[in-house]
């Protein structure tokens, strides 16, 4: 097992151009080319951490921070990101990161939040844009099928919670094989008119090269004709945040008792309480603030997020319930998470969560 297949099965599920413009999710030391002889799970890349990864015997820490965000000027151990790094380095310790493209997507961050409250018919609270194309490509119609069937594998055609969505329109197209050629049908020199179909598919962009390696591999033109369409459509399988419905309505006091337990602190922060009952529920693991009008605008009840400032929470004005469980609380979970998705996917790789617990944060009581 060499690290650059971790990579590429977490990067299927969770494509880097989905993190956001400031993040720094990624290889972030270490060489892709290592043989792994372990990986461990973490929601942080501390110094500690790394420490625990070498008493394990793990030359792989796969972290949801990434340890570094800026670019670092110097690295001579003055703060615990230095350290980190120096410690990693030193040891061959490779450090990724998965971060605002794992809370981005559908079963992300914020499924597993979501899977924990048992949220029902849920959704993106906001959406991504321009993370959609439209292939359109013409093919004989003695291939359709079989090309339909390829584009489909590798993607092609997901609409929503349908799949396998195409729209097929028959015409006739020509062309001239050129000296040097070997044409499916038609002679060099000559034109050619051949009877074809239109087929038309939304694909979204983090899966385009797969589709057209799909699309090239089961055509059977050498030069096959096709078009890449950019579409204003939102993505609705990505983006951040998610609303759903609770399974039975709460007061709100049973909602944030429900929040204590579930993540396991000893108080939530929250805004004035609000006489209806608690239904529809929005969350964003880790800081989220920016959503709390698209949570307004949804018909959210309750609105779960972390790191939310003192004027913020008269933002709420008496619609919804803010509640703040903290930053680490509410994405404790990702750990259980990445380590689900990598022990399922390599049930003989020795992958581990780790023991600690590195939340910065601590509570007098």
């Amino acid at each position: 097992m060499q690290i650059h297949e971790i990579i590429h099965h977490l990067e299927a599920l969770a494509a880097p151009m989905y993190q956001e413009s400031y993040d720094n999710a990624g290889l972030i030391t270490g060489n892709p080319e290592w043989n792994c002889t372990g990986a461990l799970v973490s929601l942080d890349a501390t110094e500690e951490i790394v420490d625990e990864a070498i008493r394990l015997n793990c030359n792989m820490v796969v972290s949801h921070h990434p340890i570094v965000f800026g670019g670092l000027k110097k690295i001579n151990g003055k703060n615990y990101v230095e350290k980190a790094v120096i410690k990693a380095i030193k040891n061959d310790v490779a450090l990724y990161a998965i971060h605002t493209n794992l809370d981005n997507v559908y079963h992300g961050v914020n499924g597993k939040i979501a899977d924990l409250f048992g949220l029902q018919a849920r959704s993106i609270l906001l959406p991504k844009k321009n993370n959609l194309r439209k292939l359109v490509v013409f093919v004989p119609d003695s291939h359709e099928q079989g090309l339909l069937e390829a584009l489909f594998a590798a993607g092609a055609g997901g609409i929503g919670d349908y799949s396998e969505c195409s729209f097929s329109s028959g015409g006739q197209g020509s062309f001239t094989p050129q000296a040097g050629t070997q044409p499916f049908s038609g002679e060099v020199g000559r034109r050619h008119l051949a009877t074809e179909k239109r087929l038309e598919l939304i694909y979204p962009i983090a899966l385009e090269r797969t589709i057209i390696t799909a699309l090239r591999k089961a055509h059977p033109y050498e030069e096959p004709a096709f078009d890449l369409i950019p579409i204003d459509n939102e993505y609705d399988r990505v983006g951040s945040g998610m609303i759903g419905t609770l399974p039975a309505p709460l007061s709100a006091e049973a909602f944030l008792d429900q929040m204590k337990t579930l993540f396991q602190v000893p108080v939530i922060r929250h805004s004035p309480l609000v006489s209806k009952p608690i239904s529809r529920v929005a969350i964003c693991g880790g800081a989220g603030s920016f959503l709390i009008p698209n949570a307004l605008a949804a018909g959210a009840d309750a609105f779960v997020t972390a790191d939310l400032k003192y004027h913020e929470f008269f933002d709420a004005n008496g619609r919804l319930l803010l509640a703040d469980p903290g930053h680490f609380e509410s994405e404790q979970f990702t750990v259980d998470l990445l380590y689900d998705i990598l022990a399922g996917k390599f049930p003989t790789f020795a992958v581990f969560k780790t023991g600690l617990r590195t939340n910065p944060v601590n509570y007098y009581t």
